[in-house]
């Protein structure tokens, strides 16, 4: 009973499993159509305002911030214009979902989430 119990639980996770990276290629898909309208990445929507996306910007290298800073006054010149970065650059090469600075942001969850275990006896 046990093991009828496991594999149905296992084919249950793996039609799951199936259906969820469908679904999120899917989404990934029609996000990189939005995002290659305004020549921005995936990396831009982040909110700047989250300790540890504010963190992360701050030990990046300036190529990188003046690239974020360029790609988000451009998108709101092209949304203000009604335009697409199609119009201006047709063959231009994007890397929407390039990851400049979301491993320092890993980084620092991580070793936040790591203090926080370090330190949970001070809790109590």
């Amino acid at each position: 009973l046990l093991y009828r119990r496991h594999t149905a639980t296992m084919a249950l996770r793996m039609v799951t499993d199936k259906v969820m990276g469908f679904a999120a290629k899917q989404y990934q898909n029609v996000l990189g159509n939005q995002l290659s309208q305004y020549g921005l990445r995936y990396e831009d929507l982040l909110i700047e305002e989250e300790r540890e996306v504010k963190e992360a910007l701050a030990l990046a290298d300036s190529d990188v911030l003046i690239g974020r800073t360029r790609r988000l006054k451009r998108a709101i010149d092209l949304n203000y214009k009604r335009k697409s970065l199609q119009d201006y650059a047709p063959n231009m090469e994007l890397e929407l979902f390039k990851k400049e600075i979301y491993p320092d942001i890993e980084k620092i969850r991580a070793r936040d989430q790591e203090y926080a275990q370090l330190n949970a006896h001070n809790k109590q």
